[in-house]
This record gives structure tokens, sequence and C-alpha cells, in this order.
């Protein structure tokens, strides 16, 4: 008598998937250009260049984490359902309260 709606899992398509990883080397890539040409010393490129490392190496773990986060967020949806579920099955409104 569960009313649970559906996972429907939609896949991303390859046009996706090669636009997101090309945008991403571009962006990557042009930043670290920008910084080889800049007019200043070694250690300022060397600085900035660690500090667009570091900001990929964020972005990367900050998405995991939000993906992990709604992933389990989900998980939990379904626990407290199959638990509610469960409960009504097992529940006999005609049988005399037990004490």
């Amino acid at each position: 008598m569960s009313r649970s709606t559906p996972k429907v899992v939609v896949a991303h398509s390859s046009a996706w998937v090669i636009q997101t990883w090309l945008s991403f080397a571009l962006s990557v890539g042009v930043t670290a250009i920008g910084i080889w040409h800049l007019p200043v010393d070694t250690w300022v490129k060397s600085f900035m260049a660690m500090g667009l490392l570091f900001s990929v190496g964020s972005a990367f773990s900050l998405s995991k984490t939000v993906r992990d986060q709604h992933e389990m967020e989900q998980l939990g949806a379904r626990l407290d359902e199959a638990r509610v579920a469960k409960m009504l099955s097992e529940h006999d409104p005609i049988a005399p309260p037990k004490l």
C-alpha cells in the first residue's frame, strides 16, 4: 500500500559530458596561461598557480561533498518510507489493543 515514487535516473548525454570537460579544461588552461604571462616575478606567478590548484582541488571536494549529502538524504528518505510501510503492514486495526 506504499505510494513510493519511482526513482528516475537521467543519464547525461555525451554532448553534455564533453561540454563540461572542455569548459573545465579551457577555464583552467586560460587562467594558467594568464598567470604565466603576467609581468611579475616568478615567486608571484608560483603563488598564483598554487592558489589556482588549491581552488580547483577544493571545488572538486565541495562538489563531491554536496553529491554525497544529497545521496544520503535520498537514502534516509527511502529508509523512513520502508519503516512506515512495515509499520502499516503489521498494524491490524481490528485487533484489540495490547496492554
